[in-house]
């Protein structure tokens, strides 16, 4: 899957991530696939929960050496 814009959200806790991610998907258009890093493992259960409350599709949700590694299309 082609990856439009990386958001590094390593080091910053809940709800940062979030934010970020809601910030970086404002900028995006229907269909672009943003590709978020975090260090937060409260954020597996928030991205999950963002993507449930905002129609974004949490295409994938993968850990790779100890980060959170997500895959979020735009609605």
């Amino acid at each position: 899957m082609n990856v439009d814009k990386e958001l590094d959200a390593r080091g910053l806790n809940c709800p940062l991530p979030i934010l970020k991610t809601k910030k970086s998907l404002a900028d995006m258009t229907a269909g672009q696939v943003l590709k978020v890093v975090s260090t937060d493992p409260g954020s597996v259960k928030d991205m999950q929960a963002f993507a449930n409350q905002t129609g974004n599709a949490l295409v994938s949700s993968t850990v790779e050496k100890g980060e959170y590694v997500f895959l979020m299309q735009k609605k």
